[in-house]
């Protein structure tokens, strides 16, 4: 039984890191772009804003997948997200219907995970990881 829970931990560590270690290292490729993008969102000083997303997202990411200080990757992810959400996924200030319902999507994404983050800072990584606890 135990051993289930620690595969499931470990999986569950995988899929919910690696969409932040995928965004992440794509922001790191683009980084003129992104800080552009981060600059039209009115956020100030957009290119500490873009590092300290690239730091978050990729490497927070992949510490979460190795299980390396995992609660504390994932209540800043978590903070990350409640932080970022309403600024880039503003859906109920969009006038266009899909543009609205690909954001409202994924202002309701984000809260979720902001649920799985704050799931793994409660529990913990499970035994297969670093932290091994």
């Amino acid at each position: 039984m135990n051993e289930r829970k620690d595969w499931a931990a470990l999986l569950g560590r995988i899929l919910l890191a690696l969409t932040f270690v995928t965004s992440g290292f794509g922001k790191l490729m683009a980084f003129a772009g992104t800080v552009g993008t981060i600059a039209g969102k009115g956020v100030p000083l957009p290119e500490v804003a873009a590092a300290l997303t690239i730091l978050i997202e990729l490497g927070g990411g992949l510490a979460i997948i190795a299980g390396w200080k995992t609660r504390w990757w994932a209540l800043l992810i978590a903070l990350f997200i409640v932080v970022i959400t309403p600024i880039f996924h503003n859906y109920w200030a969009m006038p266009d219907p899909q543009k609205m319902m690909t954001n409202q999507i994924m202002f309701w994404k984000n809260v979720s995970m902001i649920g799985g983050f704050l799931v793994l800072f409660a529990f913990g990584p499970g035994r297969y990881s670093v932290d091994k606890r």
